[in-house]
């Protein structure tokens, strides 16, 4: 699930970057006024700023919906319930102590044993 919000997280940035690129600025309002040719665009005549201005804030929130829902996720994965095997703090430590308290191993090559 964390991998499929990474992708889908991606391609939402890439095309919220695609369409504020594409959008005019303020500025360019005044040079369509004096014949800039409008009416032969691919969204008419009133233009493609209702259609990309919406389109636009309808990725921004899904951006920061998925933001929100991969932080989230991320604050919550160090927050998993500890096994026994995960705090190895004091395991030199332990093994001192276990040590000393077994049985000392008898040294087969030292010994009177007879070896097989």
């Amino acid at each position: 699930m964390y991998s499929a919000l990474l992708i889908i997280y991606l391609v939402v940035s890439i095309a919220l970057i695609a369409f504020i690129l594409l959008q005019q600025g303020k500025g360019a309002d005044a040079g369509a006024s004096f014949g800039g040719g409008a009416s032969g665009t691919v969204f008419g005549s009133a233009g493609a700023g209702n259609f990309l201005s919406r389109t636009t804030a309808v990725l921004a929130i899904i951006f920061f919906v998925i933001s929100i829902v991969i932080g989230n996720i991320n604050s919550h994965k160090n927050n998993a319930k500890q096994g026994a095997f995960d705090d190895l703090s004091g395991t030199a430590e332990q093994i001192q102590q276990q040590q000393q308290k077994a049985p000392a191993v008898l040294d087969t090559k030292n010994s009177d044993i007879p070896q097989q």
